[in-house]
């Protein structure tokens, strides 16, 4: 029944693009429940409507509309009628490890141009979302339109989403995360010589924004660590990430305010489920989000947006308690010891980077970039901050700059 229920809540996703269903057979790395074919542009020209957005809680809603649509323009200029409009979307499931390193079955989405060559593997991590639909195996991320120039792109949907979604998702816990990504890698790999889709050259790309963007640091890690021979690595793209979590919880704290309420409880909860720390979070949250995180957060019915209209408040005071707020209390000093372990500013990188980050990005907090840039002094990277607006509009301006920049 899973199959089934996953199979058609793609295809109703991807109905618009009126293609027939292409049939796959299973491979023992790489599990495949669905497939369908999705094109970029409708026949009128149209950027297909079912391409997800980053949603930003920040906007009303006459504001993201605009958003979107300067966004689709935007789009269509960059993309034209070059590539491959037609693109192949393959929902798998593959075999991972759970936080404690165990065998985990997981999810996650494979995207290929209908036809001709493939050039790279591209690892995407994702950015955050909320709500189980919003999954990249349940969607058409905009992060795949990528694959239109000839890659294969490659998206899992973590621990807690997708086929695990009644799971906590451990959101932060970078080294399980991280994982995520490398073994969807790893199963696909073999899958794609299987089908005869196999990339011209072993380098992969790596390539994520927000939670997305630290996670692909802590993959870049991962490969020149452990997988240096299978993957190695021809360029990473990292936009908007929080990849100082202890900065980014002592910026806030200091103003008092968060761009993303719902984060504060997915960190916490996140951070201590990766981390197992069997922290309290009567410790951490006031009574609203204490009697109320489970069902908003949890259960996975609610987008981001959705769930920051819940917390009804960005005010910290209001979110979190005294001791919460508190680093030097107790749990807190816990949690905040784990925070500064699952920081990506930890490794040095031996392939060129592109750093992202708007300077009006209050969800996750300049400081990150400023904090990257002093950490990573005398690497090859190039360093993008300008005054790109808000988050949602910085993951479209940094999705399209790095489509114009790949070959």
């Amino acid at each position: 029944m899973k199959k089934l229920k996953f199979s058609l809540l793609l295809c109703l996703g991807l109905v618009a693009c009126q293609h027939p269903a292409v049939e796959y057979l299973d491979f023992d790395t790489f599990k495949v429940y669905s497939v369908q074919t999705a094109d970029v542009f409708m026949e009128d020209g149209s950027l297909n409507p079912d391409i997800k957005f980053m949603e930003d809680g920040n906007l009303d809603e006459p504001e993201t509309k605009v958003a979107k649509t300067e966004a689709a323009t935007l789009v269509r200029d960059i993309l034209g009628v070059s590539g491959s409009n037609t693109l192949l979307h393959i929902a798998g499931i593959y075999k991972g490890h759970d936080v404690d390193k165990s065998p985990i079955e997981l999810s996650g989405k494979l995207i290929l141009p209908e036809s001709g060559p493939i050039k790279n593997l591209v690892l995407v991590s994702h950015y955050t979302i909320g709500a189980n639909y919003e999954c990249p195996s349940e969607t058409f991320p905009l992060e795949a339109i990528i694959a239109s120039k000839g890659y294969a792109v490659v998206i899992a949907d973590y621990i807690g989403f997708g086929i695990t979604a009644n799971r906590i998702h451990p959101y932060m816990h970078t080294e399980s995360t991280a994982r995520s990504v490398v073994d969807m890698a790893l199963a696909v790999k073999p899958y794609l010589k299987h089908i005869n889709r196999e990339p011209e050259s072993e380098e992969v790309i790596l390539f994520g924004y927000s939670q997305g963007g630290s996670t692909t640091m802590a993959v870049m890690d991962m490969l020149q660590d452990e997988y240096a021979h299978e993957f190695p690595i021809k360029h990473v793209y990292a936009g908007g990430g929080p990849y100082d979590l202890a900065a980014t919880f002592d910026y806030s704290m200091d103003v008092g305010v968060t761009g993303i309420p719902c984060a504060i409880p997915m960190i916490v909860q996140g951070v201590n489920v990766g981390e197992r720390l069997d922290l309290d979070m009567d410790v951490f949250f006031e009574k609203n989000l204490l009697d109320h995180y489970d069902e908003w957060i949890n259960s996975k019915k609610y987008t981001v947006k959705e769930i920051n209209q819940r917390i009804g408040t960005n005010d910290l005071r209001d979110i979190m308690t005294p001791a919460g707020r508190d680093r030097s209390q107790g749990e807190t000093a816990i949690l905040y010891k784990a925070l500064l372990k699952n920081s990506t500013l930890n490794f040095y990188p031996r392939s060129p980077i592109y750093l992202f980050h708007s300077r009006q990005d209050q969800t996750v907090p300049f400081v990150n970039a400023v904090r990257a840039e002093a950490y990573f002094k005398g690497y090859d990277i190039h360093y993008d901050f300008g005054d790109y607006g808000v988050h949602a509009m910085g993951a479209v301006r940094f999705v399209l700059t790095v489509y114009k920049e790949l070959p």
